[in-house]
């Protein structure tokens, strides 16, 4: 992959912390637990799915860069976001992803090209590389920001 598109995906990476809070600033309690159907999660529940998809993700790009081929777990996601943890005020979540990403950024901007290309094994991806993550990881950031619009713009706010 050209290393224009990794630092498109590091810069992504780099700023979907203050970019969620900024998004997320103002809204009530109840904004934050409207749903655009009841089977869709809530904005709060997407910010604290965040936090422990990207404490996740710490791994996927740590264990290749040390492990020959390491398989990383997965888990539901959906069971997950039914906790009551999931309930929470934003800010311990928020936390976590500030810190969690500007460490991602520091090891993903030290990569060299054969860290960039070493495998991990996951369960419903098969084997991808560090790079592979990194991508995917970005989208995640994007894909939950335009859902997390979609319900402000299906609520009005």
């Amino acid at each position: 992959m050209p290393a224009a598109e990794r630092q498109q995906y590091i810069a992504t990476l780099r700023e979907f912390p203050a970019r969620l809070t900024m998004r997320l600033y103002g809204l009530t309690d109840a904004q934050l637990d409207q749903r655009t159907a009841p089977s869709e999660w809530s904005a709060r529940q997407i910010v604290h799915h965040c936090a422990d998809s990207h404490m996740s993700a710490n791994f996927r790009f740590r264990l290749p860069l040390h492990s020959e081929n390491p398989m990383v777990p997965t888990y539901d996601q959906d069971a997950w976001a039914k906790q009551p943890d999931y309930a929470l005020p934003l800010a311990p979540s928020l936390e976590i992803l500030r810190g969690l990403h500007v460490r991602f950024v520091a090891l993903l901007e030290a990569l060299t090209e054969a860290d960039w290309a070493r495998p991990v094994s996951h369960p419903e991806w098969g084997q991808v590389t560090v790079e592979e993550i990194a991508r995917r990881y970005a989208n995640h950031c994007d894909n939950h920001m335009r859902q997390i619009d979609g319900i402000g713009v299906m609520h009005g706010w």
